[in-house]
């Protein structure tokens, strides 16, 4: 069985604070894993913050679009009409320097790639459209639901 979930959010941090129960509730009819759905709470507010931080520095109305499906993976698509921006041009931190020779920055999209299976960026018609997958072993939701 297949599930989905979308929204449609402003470029308005407060638009954020009523995503986290919407999320659970879709987490836990679609019986994704109870690690599965943390994983996707961090990588959303990660990415949906920085889209609302930074891809609207003209301080224009924005529209970000959220798409989620699960069926033998979870595969979320982010796409908003935001400056161009594509997140995996930035490197990866240096993990393994000292925390003091470290560079600020590039954290959270270091965190997401690890956090997720897949992720591709692409931009079409306007929009950045960050696609992310998550992949369930088989019998996953299944056990988790039993």
């Amino acid at each position: 069985m297949s599930y989905s979930f979308e929204a449609v959010l402003r470029n308005d941090m407060k638009e954020l604070a009523g995503l986290p129960p919407r999320l659970e509730a879709f987490a836990e009819e679609a019986g994704l894993p109870p690690d599965v759905a943390m994983h996707v709470d961090l990588v959303l507010d990660e990415l949906l913050t920085n889209t609302i931080g930074y891809g609207y520095p003209d301080g224009r109305e924005g529209r970000i679009f959220l798409h989620m499906v699960v069926d033998d993976a979870l595969t979320i698509t982010i796409a908003d009409d935001g400056i161009a921006f594509d997140p995996l041009s930035v490197p990866d931190p240096d993990t393994d320097s000292d925390l003091e020779h470290r560079q600020i920055g590039g954290l959270g999209v270091y965190f997401v790639k690890t956090m997720m299976d897949e992720v591709s960026y692409h931009r079409l018609d306007g929009q950045n459209r960050l696609t992310l997958v998550k992949r369930l072993t088989t019998g996953q939701r299944d056990a988790d639901n039993d």
